[in-house]
């Protein structure tokens, strides 16, 4: 009896350090574990001290290819339209990954002469540096003008190959570590203070819970507070599109925030979305699991010497299924998980699909209400049911998981796109009925705007087809 009890000991004691979470297994991090300065910024700094790491980072660099438009028939082609009137109009790609952040922002075509600090955020490691240099000025610098020179600066120490012109400073580690300790940190104000509002203190986060924030400082809505233009979160009153929205319609407005942009076709005052990774997650079935974006994106994997490291190769978790989707999900085959995930993705897709195309139509039909002379209240109406379409269908098309993160939630947000959509067409047919305009001519005009669009080979030039003579511009 005995030996059975000291081998159930013994087996106990084995097995136990495998089911231990990695928060139990955490040393002490607050310890120096490098020579690092604590203001260091640039990546390759961090290729000694952790070399199997830095060159998990180096695969980001996939095959260097160039951005690809989503505006293309296989993404999402009636873009240059539902953003008519916005720098988004003229080019918008799909992710090439972290370390061609500041490449991209600095060529992307929507940067311009008034773009500000705010737009480099996101971007670039020397964030950091640039926010304790210039403090509240930063957000609302001039980006060619002041912050893109003093960026460069920093950018002059550390280059590397390997990483291309600006892939040391890309987004990399000092964003997430503290470069002495390597403890998980938020470098990003405007999340810390997104959180403080809904009663979450960071400094109290548990390891689990920063395995996300360091991936919620960025992959988020945010849009730029009109007083210092600050990147701010609107979770005020939640994470779901709806409770996002409803703080754009009352608290954001009352601090001066209306709108990101007057739409060109229909003159309806926008809220331009951008990537709500994070919020996405936080209330589909992962987020509620208390699953951290880096189990998934960032899986253990073991190294020759049977290290294990977190990979540092931020990818789809169908890049890396063993460690990923199946150490929850060991009941299921690769082929099963692979399907499954094809299956969302798909019937996601269609839906993005058809809420643009409802809400591309709903655009010409509010400028048809206003060049056949509709009363300015039923306008107005109209144009608030485009906005909040509008902001349902952007919300979740610009969401990266192609549904993933939330499959349920996608798709009751892409219904209520379609149900507002349908009310700004609804209410156009009736005001324009009243007025004897021909609907059929309407819609044959509003398709051939469609195919212009959808026929233009520049991506460049398609927003030049959204408007036309029968379709003037509103803005």
């Amino acid at each position: 009896m005995k030996k059975i009890q000291l081998f159930i000991l013994a087996l106990a004691l084995f097995i136990l350090p495998a089911c231990l979470s990695p928060e139990d297994l955490t040393v002490d991090e607050t310890e120096p574990l490098t020579d690092l300065s604590p203001d260091e910024y640039v990546n390759t700094a961090f290729k000694d001290a952790f070399p199997i790491h830095y060159e998990s980072y180096l695969r980001n660099m996939g095959n260097g290819r160039p951005p690809v438009s989503k505006f293309i028939p296989d993404y999402e082609p009636y873009l240059p339209i539902l953003f008519a009137g916005f720098p988004f109009e003229q080019e918008y790609n799909t992710t090439r990954g972290h370390p061609y952040a500041v490449e991209d922002v600095l060529s992307i075509a929507r940067i311009g002469d008034r773009s500000i600090g705010s737009c480099m955020t996101c971007k670039s490691s020397t964030v950091t540096p640039l926010l304790k240099e210039f403090g509240d000025d930063y957000w609302s610098a001039n980006f060619r003008g002041d912050i893109v020179p003093r960026m460069e600066e920093l950018a002059a120490v550390g280059a590397s190959e390997e990483l291309g012109e600006f892939g040391h400073v890309s987004i990399g580690c000092s964003d997430c570590h503290d470069p002495v300790t390597m403890e998980l940190r938020i470098t990003r104000p405007s999340l810390t203070h997104a959180l403080a509002r809904q009663g979450i203190d960071v400094t109290e986060a548990t390891r689990n819970e920063m395995r996300t924030y360091v991936c919620a400082q960025c992959h988020v809505e945010y849009y730029f507070e009109p007083e210092l233009e600050k990147v701010r979160f609107p979770w005020d009153y939640g994470t779901k599109p709806e409770e996002m929205l409803h703080y754009f319609e009352t608290t954001a407005i009352e601090e001066g925030f209306d709108y990101d942009y007057i739409h060109a076709v229909s003159g309806a005052p926008i809220l331009k979305a951008q990537h709500p990774e994070y919020e996405m997650w936080s209330y589909g079935s992962h987020g509620r699991a208390e699953v951290s974006c880096a189990d998934c994106h960032m899986p253990f994997e073991r190294r020759d010497d049977r290290r294990k490291i977190s990979s540092h190769f931020w990818a789809s978790p169908l890049e890396n299924i063993e460690t990923s989707c199946r150490t929850c999900h060991s009941d299921k085959t690769e082929r099963y998980l692979i399907d499954r995930v094809g299956d969302i993705q798909e019937r996601h897709l269609e839906a993005v699909h058809e809420a643009q195309d409802l809400t591309v139509e709903a655009h010409y039909f509010v400028n048809r209400m206003i060049t056949a002379g509709a009363p300015d209240d039923k306008i107005e109406q109209a144009q608030q049911y485009v906005r909040e379409g509008q902001w349902y269908t952007d919300i979740i098309a610009a969401e990266n998981s192609d549904g993933f993160h939330n499959p349920q939630g996608s798709m009751d947000t892409l219904r209520m796109a379609s149900d507002a959509s349908n009310n700004a067409i609804k209410l156009a047919i009736e005001e324009l009925s009243n007025l004897n305009v021909d609907l059929g001519e309407l819609r044959t005009e509003i398709e051939n705007v469609k195919e212009a669009v959808l026929n233009e080979e520049d991506p460049f030039e398609k927003h030049t087809h959204a408007t036309n003579n029968f379709f003037p511009a509103q803005n």
